[in-house]
């Protein structure tokens, strides 16, 4: 599942998760990213301590035998931490599905989180990139959130998958798959209990956001065209 932030990717990985046959993998890429490019992220150091930062064998166990003698591997991915070096064939090999989010909305819920943002930062270039690259399906957060029994029906016939009920609700709570930079990203996701309803009007964004904006709908746009 590749995602920028701020994108429903948290709520999808916990969905996938109640499922008894997955095994899940929170953003594998995200300490060799980080290990990287010394981007400035909050909890970065911590980051890098306690997660592989090798992309070589993270792209290895990407492949490898699934967790917990798991059927199925849910993995997390965010484009942006696809930097020039990283090994992506792998991806040939998995079911690529790429989730969107209208540009407004991310940027408004990421400026929350981050003094500073880049295009670069929230992925709509490089998850563009990315489908060219490896195709997959296309589903967007904001018809999940609108009707997620329909949806998450209609991805996982899209995938072949079994539609599990369980997949509509979740614990309250982190959960023992979360990467380490879960309390600082998290906390809406541990408050809730299942997706959220449908969301509202378009946030406001500042003249900065709104450039920031109109550099990512084209990107967005030329993935919309292809959603479920």
């Amino acid at each position: 599942m590749w995602s920028g932030p701020r994108n429903l990717s948290t709520a999808m990985m916990y969905a996938f998760g109640n499922c008894a046959d997955f095994a899940i993998w929170d953003e594998p890429f995200y300490a060799p990213y980080l290990a990287a490019t010394c981007a400035d992220h909050p909890m970065r150091d911590e980051i890098v301590e306690a997660h592989e930062t090798d992309p070589m064998k993270v792209a290895e166990r990407c492949l490898d035998t699934i967790p917990a003698q798991k059927t199925h591997f849910y993995m997390k991915h965010m484009p942006h931490h696809m930097i020039k070096g990283f090994p992506l064939d792998w991806a040939k090999d998995c079911i690529n599905v790429h989730l969107i989010r209208h540009p407004s909305r991310v940027i408004a819920s990421y400026g929350v989180k981050r003094d500073e943002m880049t295009l670069a930062d929230i992925g709509y270039v490089q998850q563009a990139v990315l489908y060219d690259q490896i195709g997959g399906i296309v589903i967007d957060s904001s018809d999940i959130r609108a009707a997620p029994e329909k949806m998450l029906k209609k991805l996982c016939a899209a995938i072949s998958l079994p539609f599990d009920p369980a997949m509509l609700h979740w614990e309250t709570g982190p959960r023992s798959d979360d990467g380490i930079w879960a309390r600082h990203w998290y906390n809406a996701v541990h408050q809730s209990t299942g997706f959220a309803g449908a969301e509202g009007p378009l946030p406001v964004l500042d003249s900065a956001q709104e450039k920031m904006r109109h550099l990512a709908m084209p990107h967005y746009e030329k993935l919309a065209q292809h959603k479920l």
